[in-house]
């Protein structure tokens, strides 16, 4: 390195600056400054030659972009471990001679945090987050993090942040102690280097977190259950929890290299656990996909239906600063879904999830329509009427009679045909499907359906209002039910069936939720309406000729039992309740009726009732995917575990499969074929041909 101040620019992601007394070495590996291989062969021997020059008396470690560093490379946790580990180039950082000033700006997550911590001194800009989410991918720091952050703001506070995933800002962490200094001036650079030279002034010798003591009392186990409780409820099925817990404690009673090499033990054996390669494989799958496409303006948007699905999607877009006139032809609908945004919006401010001027502005961004002709101008409409094609098909004549050229018009259906909505309007190359999921102004997933006709750039406009939304948006093809629907009147198959053969609403929820569901098949229909189902099948001409399809759900409709509206479904509900209790005359009703129908009932054990719903699920999923009707396995397992409750540790049905192994999954689908005939049990060739080839979903 030059003795003058001079610039070096690199391939290797990492750029080195003289100036003075002082070495600037800046990250620069966009989008995020991840720590890649690259990345940290690079600093690592920067830090090291750097060290061996006397006349550089101070370091300032920064990263250019929005982000200090959001974490590691996680494409390379799926490749053995190369060397330099984080570790290595950690030590080097917190060994070095010379004070290292961490410049940090935008988000310091994972493995960037644990760099920080290694760094003496930490100056951060205001809008600074400092968290640790390895929990989310079922990992925990690996670096450091376990035993560096309890020894600088104590084993309590350590552990809420490793166990929540969520990050903290810069305000919270200078007040832990974890921020030595908020830039004064707003220029990180600059305030840097007034920094270091401050340091160099004053003699300072680095201090090394390693060498401090665990501050504060010992866990409390009262405190530890909570907390191991609350990160069983935000990550169900996550292993690496106990594991943060046994590296957090090791902090106060063993020595930083014992801890240190505790948590890479801990590290390793989650980093190969299939919880975190789910996990892992969802974080991918989940990121949003940009269209090449050029996407149409949007800044205003009708709904059109102002019922509990068209209010949650009014909020939804307000929250996203997009104008909004909601409305409904039924002036008490329209009140109500009104009063519906307002309510839901004022909810959130008194949460604290957002400000109060945010939700003023919000709610004023939400005018009522009483007239279809009040949508015309509007860019982009969303319908969200009942869920009838002639209704719809109607509505659609009219908004196409309406509507400006070029708006883009979408129908909020969950089953039904979008070819056929999108010739009713007059322009089928403007129409497409999106499918919410409910509550809209929750649930994040939003199946996006294209028709034959659908232009390119309207699906593109689709994928940047979903994100502009904060929500995932996944394109689909046209069938009855789409992605999720389709594939879940398969898994609903299976627990109809199992129900007059023998086994009990309960103990198919029971089962199902063991397996990691988030609810069980009944408890999800008494939620949703046993009626709405119910009227979807009346209008369907494809259903099997099969006196048993569905009839223990049509049987209950029928009886009057349509969920939890009526306190009555498969499940009794107390005045006010939503817990289900269990219905003897429901299990009454289903023998007997199995009786009519001449099913024999028995047994059922816990293990077929998870076989028969998810491998229906598995090859219901391989033939949608030959039909072209997903875009990928990866799609499906996205819907499936976004809008349906599907265990993420497991990665969604085409993942759980792979993990299984497809030879495994065929011979159990032909197993359940010879002892329940082939009716609904044939094989997917698509996953037979997979299997015979030695293939998996995930190399699609």
């Amino acid at each position: 390195m030059s003795r003058n101040d001079t610039a070096e620019s690199n391939p290797g992601m990492v750029d080195i600056e003289r100036v003075g007394e002082i070495v600037v070495l800046t990250i620069d590996h966009a989008p995020i400054n991840a720590l890649n291989l690259t990345v940290r062969s690079r600093l690592l021997s920067l830090i090291e030659q750097v060290d061996d020059y006397p006349e550089v008396r101070a370091i300032i470690l920064q990263s250019r972009g929005r982000h200090f560093v959001a974490g590691a490379d996680i494409r390379e946790f799926d490749l053995p471990p190369q060397a330099p580990l984080l570790n290595d180039v950690l030590k080097a950082v917190e060994g070095c001679s010379k004070p290292v000033i961490a410049a940090m700006q935008g988000s310091v997550l994972g493995g960037g945090f644990e760099l920080a911590l290694a760094c003496h001194y930490r100056l951060a800009a205001h809008n600074a987050m400092f968290g640790m989410p390895e929990i989310r991918l079922g990992l925990l720091p690996g670096s450091g993090g376990t035993q560096r952050l309890p020894r600088l703001i104590g084993l309590a506070k350590s552990l809420e942040i490793m166990l929540s995933g969520e990050p903290i800002d810069c305000e919270t962490a200078r007040s832990l102690g974890v921020v030595d200094r908020v830039t004064p001036s707003g220029n990180l650079s600059a305030d840097a280097l007034n920094f270091a030279h401050e340091l160099v002034a004053s003699g300072a010798v680095p201090p090394r977190i390693r060498e401090q003591s665990v501050p504060g009392p010992s866990l409390d186990p009262a405190f530890v259950a909570e907390q191991r409780s609350k990160a069983a409820r935000r990550h169900p099925g996550v292993a690496s929890v106990d594991f943060i817990i046994e590296c957090v404690e090791a902090a106060a009673t063993l020595p930083f290299e014992a801890g240190l090499a505790l948590g890479r033990l801990r590290f390793e054996e989650c980093r190969n656990s299939s919880g975190s390669k789910a996990l892992r494989y969802l974080f991918f799958a989940e990121r949003h996909k940009n269209s090449k496409e050029t996407a149409r303006s949007v800044e205003s948007v009708g709904v059109l239906g102002a019922g509990t699905m068209g209010s949650g999607i009014a909020v939804s877009l307000s929250l996203a600063g997009l104008r909004v006139t909601l409305a409904d032809t039924n002036a008490e609908a329209l009140a109500a879904g009104m009063q519906r945004v307002r309510s839901t919006i004022e909810a959130s401010v008194a949460k604290g999830r957002i400000d109060r001027s945010t939700g003023n502005a919000a709610i004023a961004r939400v005018v009522g329509g009483s007239r279809i002709d009040d949508l015309a101008m509007a860019d982009f409409i969303i319908e969200a009427v009942f869920e009838n094609l002639a209704v719809k098909e109607q509505v659609f004549r009219n908004l196409g009679e309406v509507c400006k050229t070029g708006a883009i018009l979408a129908s909020n259906t969950s089953t039904l045909d979008i070819d056929a909505i999108a010739a009713a309007s007059g322009r089928a190359q403007d129409v497409v499907g999106m499918h919410f999921f409910s509550p809209a102004n929750i649930m994040r997933l939003v199946e996006i359906v294209r028709g034959e006709e659908t232009a390119t750039e309207v699906i593109a406009t689709v994928l940047a209002l979903t994100k502009r939304m904060g929500k995932l948006g996944v394109v689909v093809g046209n069938c009855f039910g789409f992605v999720g629907n389709r594939m879940l009147y398969a898994y609903g198959r299976e627990n109809q069936l199992l129900m007059l053969e023998g086994a009990t609403p309960s103990q198919i929820d029971a089962a199902m939720q063991g397996f990691g569901m988030a609810m069980g098949p009944n408890a999800v229909g008494d939620l949703a309406g046993l009626d709405v189902g119910y009227r979807v099948r009346r209008e369907r001409k494809d259903l099997p000729d099969d006196p048993r399809y569905y009839r223990v759900a049509d049987l209950l409709v029928e009886n009057g039992r349509l969920g939890q509206k009526t306190r009555a479904g498969a499940f009794d509900y107390a005045e006010g309740a939503r817990r289900p209790e269990r219905s003897s005359a429901v299990e009454e009703m289903i023998a007997a009726e199995a009786s009519r129908l001449g099913v024999t009932r028995r047994i059922i054990s816990d293990d077929e009732v998870v076989k028969r719903c998810v491998f229906a699920l598995i090859n219901e999923g391989a033939n949608i995917l030959a039909a072209e009707i997903a875009q990928s396995p990866a799609d499906i397992d996205t819907i499936w575990c976004n809008g349906y409750g599907f265990p993420r540790y497991r990665g969604g049905p085409m993942c759980y499969a792979d993990t299984l192994g497809l030879r495994d999954v065929v011979r159990e689908i032909q197993a359940l074929a010879f002892a329940h005939g082939d009716r609904y049990w044939k094989v997917s060739p698509l996953l037979l041909d997979l299997a015979e080839r030695g293939g998996s979903f995930r190399q699609m």
